[in-house]
């Protein structure tokens, strides 16, 4: 569970409804027709922007916000070292049963075209076209996102001259201007909510799982390359190190 995206989200809404009770007070604020013009303009802009296969994701996508999979590059270095070091006494088909044992599932299919045989660019090539299909999944679901950002503030405006308008419609009566004009502004107020609060940090924050996971993976294909090459466990602790920034390393030979 990625407690800083809970623990930002609720502040952020928290603060808000403090501010808010501290004036004029929630009620204020609640407008049914404001909400169902932000919200589902938004939902329709976007079913009308993208597939709707991609548009559904969006659901499976979100979990990835509020939970992560912890990985630890040092664990995986580790694990390269003892590969490197087995394959180096016994050579690399003695790893065909510690395949099965591998959690993370991309350094398991590296570790099988290893034993397999196949040439190094090969495993390489392979590899390589795995995260670029993977960051192009991971780049439309932040742009999904991305996008419900920019229209929600727009359907917020688009809502704004709505309440304008009737409220125009009503200037004979002095009395029913402010009120109006309230609720035509609360549709601005939504559209920037949602937007500043949800949206737009939501689209962030699977940019950086993203780029996160990408270096990962391609810390696994240059472990990989290194076990292809019979490099020295040592050598392979040197060269893995360079993706971790250098408080973090924990070296497997002091």
């Amino acid at each position: 569970m990625d407690v800083a995206t809970i623990v930002g989200i609720l502040s952020s809404i928290g603060l808000l409804v403090i501010s808010i009770n501290m004036g004029v007070g929630i009620r204020a604020f609640v407008d049914l027709p404001s909400f169902m013009i932000v919200v589902g303009g938004t939902a329709c802009a976007t079913l009308i922007n993208y597939p709707l296969r991609d548009c559904l994701n969006t659901v499976a996508i979100l979990k990835n916000v509020f939970v992560t999979r912890a990985v630890t590059m040092n664990d995986i270095i580790t694990g390269f070292i003892t590969f490197s070091a087995k394959a180096r006494k016994e050579g690399l088909l003695s790893l065909e049963n510690d395949i099965a044992d591998v959690g993370d599932e991309f350094l398991r299919k590296g570790l099988q075209l290893t034993v397999d045989g196949l040439e190094p660019q090969a495993i390489v090539d392979i590899l390589e076209t795995e995260i670029a299909f993977q960051e192009t999944r991971h780049r439309l679901g932040a742009d999904i996102f991305q996008a419900m950002g920019a229209f929600a503030p727009a359907f917020g405006m688009l809502g704004t001259l709505i309440g304008l308008i009737s409220m125009l419609q009503q200037m004979d009566d002095p009395s029913a201007i402010g009120p109006a004009m309230s609720v035509a502004l609360v549709t601005t107020f939504y559209g920037a909510l949602l937007a500043n609060v949800v949206f737009v940090p939501i689209s962030g924050k699977l940019r950086a799982r993203s780029a996160a996971e990408t270096l990962v993976k391609e810390l696994i294909v240059q472990g990989i390359l290194a076990l292809c090459r019979g490099d020295n466990p040592r050598i392979i602790e040197q060269k893995l190190h360079a993706f971790i920034p250098p408080a973090a390393r924990v070296s497997a030979f002091r």
